[in-house]
Order: C-alpha cells, then structure tokens, then sequence
C-alpha cells in the first residue's frame, strides 16, 4: 500500500467538523489546548487526539512556552489544498466550456438543418 500524499492526510484531518473547528479557531491566532477544548462537549483527552491527528498531517505545531504548550496553525497545507481545488476548477472549467462549445454547434447544426 502506498504512503498517502500530503495532500490526503490534510483532506483526511479536515474530514472531522471538530478538528476543522479547531483549525478555524487556530486561524484567528495561537491557543491552548483548554482554550481549544472550550467550545466542545467532548474531553479533553479527545482533544489532544483531534490536535495529535492535525499535527501529524502538518497542520499545527505544539510548542512549550512554560507550562502551556500553545497550538499555531501551519498555512502551507492549506495552500496545497487551495492550489489542487483552483487547479481542478480550471480542468473543469475547461471541459464545460468545450461541452457548451460543442453543444452550440450541435443547436446551431439543427436549427440550419430545419
């Protein structure tokens, strides 16, 4: 089995509405873990795997500043994820623009044919 590409494991943790929550929460600056943790009815041992899930897949780095080991969001993976979904809008739009074109040829070949 092959090893999934970046790309997969940032799709893979974004899967989960929580740990996109988090990443949301993370985007509007660094946070604990019980800051984190805060808006959810789930433990705090759930937590700390929804955060070891999204590091693992590069989204966040954990740092210790004295007793807290504060959370901060790493953008790179969701750049790749922005440049594979504008990539993909373009093939797409580039196939429906060819099947319009096509189309267009096709109504105007029977309305010339009438």
């Amino acid at each position: 089995m092959a090893l999934p590409s970046t790309l997969d494991r940032t799709l893979d943790a974004l899967a989960d509405p929580t740990r996109r929550a988090i990443v949301a929460r993370l985007a509007e600056g660094d946070a604990g873990v019980n800051e984190l943790a805060a808006p959810f009815a789930i433990s705090l041992p759930a937590i700390s795997r929804h955060l070891k899930v999204l590091e693992q897949a590069g989204l966040i780095t954990r740092t210790r500043d004295a007793q807290r080991r504060p959370c901060r969001l790493r953008v790179e993976p969701l750049i790749e994820i922005a440049h594979w979904a504008d990539h993909t809008r373009a093939a797409w739009e580039q196939r429906l623009d060819r099947l319009g074109a096509y189309l267009d040829t096709q109504h105007e070949q029977k309305r010339d044919s009438k």
